[in-house]
């Protein structure tokens, strides 16, 4: 028998019983739909996650003080008090070095604390950076309105301030643009001279909750702390590469001028932390990657019941027709015809159902986009390849049993079947 007569004959049968076949597909409609669903929200939390740090700026590098082993033997964290190395400004000025490091572009210390904001009748816990004046090309973040500090406010150590919006909203309820007001920040006077774009909050941060105050004037009006050499110390150094090409090369010439610095032999390790953007986004997505497999791994459950439930079924048609197979394998039908129609009734019933579950979760991954504000489930062709091909494959194991046993009955048996 030609296999097209198989899927017609196949077709037939499930469309005498389509309220049975419909309920028999149901498991594998929501097991497929719900292995979209997940994996593409699991795909969508990958791209929300590399955009948010692409959002920080473009071609960065960190630097912090610390190595990891320090974190792990209890020196603390890198970037925090309790970490046993330091950076400086000396170490920040070394870097900027055309000659020594030729593929940076860019050198912006900064040091951060959190601090009371305060004006006459409201105050707020905020993040403090005090920050150099490149910080917002480096970052891409620039004032909406005024003006950003300048060299000019780092030379005289002045007491201005950039502030977020969101700062702006808590202290200035009455006025969105509060230009040249006062605020104290730990009770040493300030005046508004910026407010920043919104970069909205997230998961990790809300900057729009920073306050921005010239380097020099965080380090010796607000958060006074030396080397022991006597240099003022930062809490990290955002470098920005000539290009994105040239990331490894201008992590090589930081590293190599810092360790020259900080007289590290070439059999120690290092007493900072070197981090770029790539590295984050990509520790990041391995965790999201496991929590995309596992979640479609538990939504693949379903289709495994629904693949016992087509089995259920198929052997139940089995039962109810072994007249109708008594009756085709008398007239000439051979043990394969009989194999390929109740094989392809199997895998026919998990492919509807599998076209089904596609549609069901492209809309589920819609609901997940609107009702989440910022975030966007993202269905991609490997998830629909996969689920569809799961699906198959599950109709086909499960198939081939029921299968097997109808295309074994002895024809005279099953004509004699009541």
């Amino acid at each position: 028998m030609r296999i097209w007569e198989s899927v017609r004959l196949a077709f037939r049968a499930l469309t005498a019983n389509k309220l049975r076949a419909t309920l028999t597909m149901l498991g594998i409609i929501i097991g497929v739909g719900a292995v979209i669903t997940l994996m593409s929200a699991g795909e969508g939390v990958s791209v929300y996650i590399a955009e948010q740090f692409q959002g920080i700026g473009s071609n960065l590098l960190f630097v912090a003080p610390g190595s990891r082993e320090e974190y792990r033997s209890g020196g603390g964290p890198p970037g925090t008090s309790g970490s046993l190395a330091e950076l400086t400004n000396g170490d920040a000025d070394a870097l900027r070095d055309s000659i020594r490091a030729p593929d940076v572009a860019a050198v912006s210390p900064q040091t951060y604390s959190v601090a009371t904001i305060a004006t006459g009748r409201r105050d707020m816990i905020a993040q403090i950076q005090g920050v150099a004046p490149d910080y917002a090309e480096v970052r891409n973040w620039y004032p909406e309105v005024g003006a950003f500090i300048d060299q000019e406010d780092m030379n005289s150590r002045a007491r201005v301030a950039v502030i977020g919006k969101d700062v702006v909203k808590e202290l200035f309820p009455d006025n969105p643009y509060p230009l040249d007001q006062p605020i104290k920040i730990n009770d040493v006077p300030f005046r508004v001279i910026g407010i920043l774009e919104s970069k909205g909050g997230s998961q990790f941060s809300n900057e729009d909750e920073s306050v921005l105050v010239p380097l020099t004037t965080a380090q010796t009006r607000l958060f006074p702390s030396r080397s022991k050499s006597g240099d003022y110390l930062v809490g990290a150094i955002i470098i920005q590469a000539v290009s994105e090409d040239r990331m490894d090369a201008a992590a090589e010439e930081v590293s190599a001028i810092l360790r020259e610095r900080h007289g590290i032999d070439f059999r120690d390790e290092d007493d900072f932390a070197l981090i770029s953007q790539e590295d984050i986004i990509a520790v990041f997505g391995q965790i999201t990657d496991v929590l995309t497999i596992f979640l479609g791994a538990i939504a693949g459950i379903s289709l495994l019941v629904g693949g016992i439930g087509i089995m259920n079924i198929m052997l139940v048609s089995v039962t109810e027709r072994t007249r109708e197979i008594g009756l085709r394998k008398a007239v000439g039908a051979r043990r394969r015809d009989i194999l390929y129609q109740f094989l392809v009734e199997a895998v026919a019933l998990s492919l509807v159902g599998g076209i089904v579950g596609i549609i069901l979760g492209a809309t589920g991954a819609e609901i997940i986009s609107a009702l989440v504000a910022g975030f966007r489930a993202i269905v991609t062709l490997q998830s629909v390849l996969l689920a569809t091909t799961f699906s198959a494959a599950v109709g086909l194991f499960f198939g081939i049993y029921p299968a097997r046993r109808a295309s074994l009955l002895n024809p005279i048996d099953a004509l004699r079947y009541e």
